[in-house]
């Protein structure tokens, strides 16, 4: 398409070769009905199935589809960062492969950004369907979202969302190797909505999201966008080092004034033990650290395109 859409819809595929040609028809579907100019980008994110042969064809078909196809499996949050970098709509709007968030519920999030004037908007499910371990996972999600981007109160970040062009050529702009849209998301957003939405339960398939997976997320949160873990050792190294401080003068009066006899060879070791422990753990968090600086210095992208189909390619 010449002109530039009003919506950009970005879908990460990750194995869904069963489900993800419903989705492009139901979402073509909801847009020719509401009469709205759009472009759906699918981004492969390294699937093992038939995903790339079934979207790339749905590219060469229709003129408003693009499939990218990456390289190998970068992860949910690079997948989208590239669909978001292809896309030139006005509004880019992130949804699932899986059908979990029904595309005709797009209008609730138009609906609110018109009538809020917000920057951004995230469906709230009214139930979700997930197992109880992305349920847990998506809480620690929240909470790390509310102390660390600052989410405003009473508002739930998901997946399921609309940003407006002027942020999201903000987060483009944000240099890091491990991007996290919510995160950057809510940091460039002025004015951030939430509406509720309906979640279903997924057609084909599983979830591809695991303890791993989720635990790989809380890393990347705390690691590239938090303090938080330099702090707490800080803080444990203080606390130690002041019991430690206060134990030691309490021995030498007792030893001055009392003449008390202080044994504990094995108290002793395990206390070597326990702060040698920790100087390990603080060396490995700074490590860690350094480590993602260095990628984030030496990487000039955070994903690699092998191909793109479109259908005038």
């Amino acid at each position: 398409m010449s002109d530039i859409p009003s919506y950009s819809v970005v879908i990460p595929v990750y194995n869904s070769a069963t489900i993800v040609s419903l989705v492009i028809e139901r979402t073509r579907a909801f847009f020719a009905q509401h009469g709205l100019s759009y472009e759906i980008i699918l981004v492969n994110d390294g699937s093992r199935d038939g995903s790339w042969s079934v979207i790339a064809a749905h590219a060469t078909r229709y003129p408003e589809v693009v499939a990218i196809n990456l390289l190998r499996n970068y992860g949910q949050h690079n997948a989208v960062f590239a669909g978001i970098a292809h896309s030139r709509g006005l509004h880019v709007i992130t949804i699932d492969d899986d059908l979990q968030n029904p595309p005709e519920e797009i209008m609730h999030l138009i609906e609110t950004m018109r009538d809020g004037n917000h920057d951004v908007v995230f469906g709230r499910f009214v139930q979700k369907q997930h197992s109880l371990l992305r349920r847990l996972g998506s809480e620690l999600i929240r909470q790390m979202n509310n102390r660390i981007f600052l989410c405003p109160p009473g508002i739930t970040p998901t997946n399921f969302r609309l940003i407006r062009r002027d942020v999201v050529d903000r987060m483009l702009g944000y240099r890091t190797a491990y991007p996290y849209t919510t995160g950057l998301a809510l940091i460039f957003a002025q004015s951030v909505g939430n509406v509720w939405v309906q979640h279903q339960e997924r057609h084909e398939g599983k979830s591809n999201y695991n303890l791993v997976r989720i635990m790989s997320l809380v890393l990347r949160i705390l690691f590239n966008y938090s303090i938080w873990p330099l702090r707490l050792v800080t803080v444990t190294g203080f606390v130690i080092a002041s019991v430690s401080f206060v134990i030691g003068v309490v021995l030498i009066i007792r030893k001055l004034f009392d003449n008390i006899q202080i044994e504990g060879w094995a108290g002793i070791m395990v206390m070597l033990a326990l702060l040698n422990g920790v100087i390990i753990l603080m060396l490995g968090m700074l490590g860690e650290y350094t480590i993602r600086i260095l990628q984030q210095m030496n990487s000039k992208e955070t994903y690699h395109i092998k191909e793109i189909v479109t259908h005038d390619a």
